[in-house]
């Protein structure tokens, strides 16, 4: 009996003491660090966020400036043709640039046409498109296994329409980049 009196006592002891130690948690004992100072509202104005890549490389600087020329990631083209106008030509080569100093990046080179044209045609032609983007790049420091090209032909347009601001707007090369 005065063993059961004793464990009986010894556990009403032990919940008193940790309910104590909750009430210690529930008065304030653990640390709150307060960031509000640190990011206040005027700290967030112009903040802007930059990551690392897989390789431990600062990624997005150059890609994510829109006044950057590699902001624009769109080569438009003539009617039934796979030549990249004059105009873009200064567009491929800063991206050729880019990646040629950047070979861990990958794009996608994805050719496009309008509407007119049997399937099988757009389909070509926005394969020619896609390789003619590739060769400049190619030829101006890009590595072949940098580069990928797939052909949608008309089955992506950008534009919905059947005139000639919206086919105009639907032979084009988009260029994607991997890891954007």
């Amino acid at each position: 009996m005065h063993i059961r009196n004793g464990l009986i006592g010894i556990l009403a002891l032990a919940l008193l003491g940790g309910c104590g130690t909750m009430d210690k948690r529930a008065d304030g004992d653990v640390a709150v660090e307060d960031r509000s100072a640190a990011a206040g509202a005027e700290g967030m104005e112009g903040a802007q966020a930059r990551g690392l890549g897989a390789d431990g490389d600062l990624r997005g600087l150059a890609l994510d400036d829109p006044s950057s020329p590699l902001a624009t990631r769109t080569i438009y083209f003539e009617f039934d043709s796979s030549e990249v106008a004059a105009a873009d030509r200064e567009l491929v080569s800063a991206h050729a640039r880019y990646l040629a100093a950047n070979p861990q990046q990958q794009v996608v080179l994805e050719g496009h046409a309008d509407e007119r044209g049997s399937r099988e045609y757009n389909i070509g032609l926005g394969d020619r498109r896609a390789q003619s983007v590739r060769r400049m790049l190619e030829f101006q420091g890009v590595t072949p296994d940098q580069i990928r090209t797939v052909s949608y032909g008309e089955e992506k347009p950008a534009v919905e329409g059947h005139d000639e601001q919206a086919w105009s707007r639907n032979r084009r090369v988009e260029i994607v980049y991997m890891d954007q």
